[in-house]
């Protein structure tokens, strides 16, 4: 395979990985998902992200339709990443996808909740070991020592079961042999300091031998200093050598020359003599402790391969887990017959992760077969929903919400809800409200959200505000067909308006859903109640924002021109308004 075939690599980053790593390690890099060694080669971390995303996730990667739902895929993943437990579990966090097999979609969907079971069951204590053992492996800086360093702590805590399970196959003796032998190598190959006791008293004998004939002027005076006579200067040379170095009386004798101009001449040979014996040693050693790592490391290539993929693993699959623990998520539940996104009590997680205050809300499209309370139970069938109601009433984050469940369910995750059912769809056209008004922003849009509905087999369409971009007749008049649109082609889909009038007739399995706000609250905040009303339409309610601006104006000039749109609107619904505020005029 060649590098131009994946997705994203043009002349420029092909030339460039094949600089820096050759194209064999760059494909290995490439199929691995190997980010780390892909941005050490020179790419941006985004650029080799997007790159192994569209590999790993491959055409299912359509299903992120649209910029706004890419929007939404994105801070989804910057939520679960603050739950990793590694460096390389946060990378690969990057680069989860949506599935496009159910069967795979399934069996993630089986190891996280088994991995979110096995770390609610640990003690804290447990808990502790857990996460002190994979801070060490970042620490390590990750690769084959630090895994099977993991491997050894976690087997000798005693967690083997649940998703540490595949730790109980791994021998103890050979993760020891392993470690021992892994962490007597450098990156480079050379001999770590620690790994062989003869070897580290070699290299300091040569460090001390090296350092005595760079000032073997110094030797000299200091032997001549120590001796008496001038026949004692060569046992003198001996013992200040031995006592300096540690080097063995026999060695340094070795070392000395049969001949010799001078005691100056006498002393550099000996030393220098003595630093090319030892630095010889030392190179036979340390090629003896590799070459016995390296059978070790060989001999043991199972089972450190094993512990890798392993801990590599559970450092993911524990790191979801804990995301799925932090924010309550279930297993939802699918439905390969139907096309349905039904919900229970959800919840919008980019939200919550921020600290705001969620409103759990109930929503159904589709034929559902959820047991809901009957207090608030949605209807099952309809396919299409006009969502109207209050400004800042909580339809945009309805949508995202919606987009965050399907999204999370087809990457084989669970979801913030208290049930949840969901349908496998190709591709969700999520589009945000934009506040542009001109014709280029209208066809833009357009394209983006309508070739995907007729296109694919099974759509979820999540349009906010549609007539945001266009003038209010034309606008109902293309709504209305973009309903249409999504009954004919059997999508789902959930469109947020205030145009909802306009709408009559609406096909016969859409429905009309409304967001009430309430009043204000005493410091004058709009009180919304989130929970759709089904089959109702909700209204803008635009007497309590002239209230709070009637109550919030600074002056009598300013509260005079907002009382003027107070009458326009309704003097009374604005007073009552503020009466129940229980707000007065200063």
């Amino acid at each position: 395979m060649r590098l131009e075939d994946y997705w994203g690599i043009g002349p420029k980053t092909r030339e460039l990985l094949t600089t820096e790593l050759g194209v064999e390690a760059a494909i290995q890099a490439i199929e691995s998902g190997d980010i780390r060694t892909l941005t050490d080669a020179g790419l941006s971390r985004g650029r080799a992200t997007r790159i192994l995303r569209r590999v790993e996730g491959g055409p299912a990667m359509d299903v992120l339709a649209t910029r706004d739902t890419r929007e939404v895929y994105k801070d989804l993943l910057d939520v679960i990443g603050r739950y990793a437990l590694t460096d390389h579990a946060a990378d690969r966090i990057r680069l989860l996808t949506p599935l496009a097999d159910r069967d795979d979609i399934r069996e993630r969907l089986d190891d996280v909740v088994e991995a979110r079971n096995t770390w609610r069951g640990l003690d804290e204590s447990t808990r502790e070991t857990v996460r002190e053992a994979f801070e060490r492996y970042d620490d390590v800086g990750g690769g084959e020592r630090s895994a099977v360093d993991v491997a050894r702590t976690l087997g000798a805590a005693g967690v083997d079961s649940g998703v540490f399970e595949p730790l109980a196959a791994l021998d103890p003796s050979d993760l020891e042999a392993a470690a021992d032998a892994l962490g007597a190598l450098e990156p480079d190959g050379s001999v770590a300091a620690g790994a062989d006791e003869e070897l580290d008293r070699l290299r300091e004998q040569l460090g001390a031998a090296e350092d005595l004939a760079a000032s073997s002027e110094g030797v000299v005076e200091a032997v001549r200093e120590e001796i008496r006579t001038p026949d004692a200067f060569e046992e003198g040379v001996v013992e200040h050598v031995v006592s300096e170095t540690g080097v063995d009386v026999g060695r340094v004798r070795e070392a000395m020359p049969n001949e010799a101009t001078d005691a100056r001449d006498f002393v550099g040979a000996t030393l220098r003599s003595l630093t090319d014996g030892l630095r010889t040693a030392v190179d036979e050693r340390a090629e003896s402790v590799a070459s016995d790592a390296s059978e070790t490391i060989e001999a043991s290539r199972e089972t450190i391969d094993a512990a890798v993929e392993a801990v590599d693993d559970i450092a993911l699959l524990l790191s979801l887990a804990r995301f799925a623990l932090e924010f309550d998520l279930v297993r939802p539940q699918f439905s390969d017959d139907s096309d349905v996104l039904a919900v229970q009590a959800a919840r919008n997680v980019v939200l919550e992760a921020a600290d705001e205050t969620v409103q759990p809300v109930t929503y159904a499209i589709g034929e559902h077969t959820i047991d809901f309370p009957k207090a608030d139970a949605p209807p099952s069938g309809d396919r299409v929903a006009v969502l109207t109601g209050a400004n800042s009433g909580g339809k945009t984050t309805l949508l995202e919400t919606l987009a965050q469940i399907q999204l999370l369910a087809q990457m084989g995750l669970p979801v913030p809800a208290e049930q949840a059912e969901i349908g496998f769809v190709d591709a969700i056209v999520f589009h945000r409200r934009h506040a542009s008004f001109n014709a280029g922003v209208l066809e833009s849009t357009l394209k983006n959200v309508v070739p995907p509905l007729s296109e694919s087999g099974h759509t979820l369409m999540l349009v906010d505000e549609f007539e945001a971009i266009t003038e209010p007749g034309s606008a109902a008049d293309l709504l209305h067909g973009l309903v249409t649109l999504t009954v004919d082609r059997e999508a789902l889909g959930v469109f947020v308006t205030h145009l909802a009038d306009d709408l009559e007739p609406l096909p016969e399995t859409a429905r009309v859903d409304g967001i009430f706000a309430e009043g204000l609250t005493p410091d004058l905040e709009l009180e919304v109640d989130y929970q759709p009303r089904f089959g109702t339409v909700g209204r803008s309610t635009p007497e309590f924002i002239i209230s709070r601006l009637v109550a919030n104006a600074d002056d009598h000039e300013e509260r005079a021109g907002f009382d003027t749109l107070a009458r326009a609107i309704g003097q009374a619904a604005v007073q009552r308004t503020l009466s129940d505020a229980r707000w007065s005029p200063e």
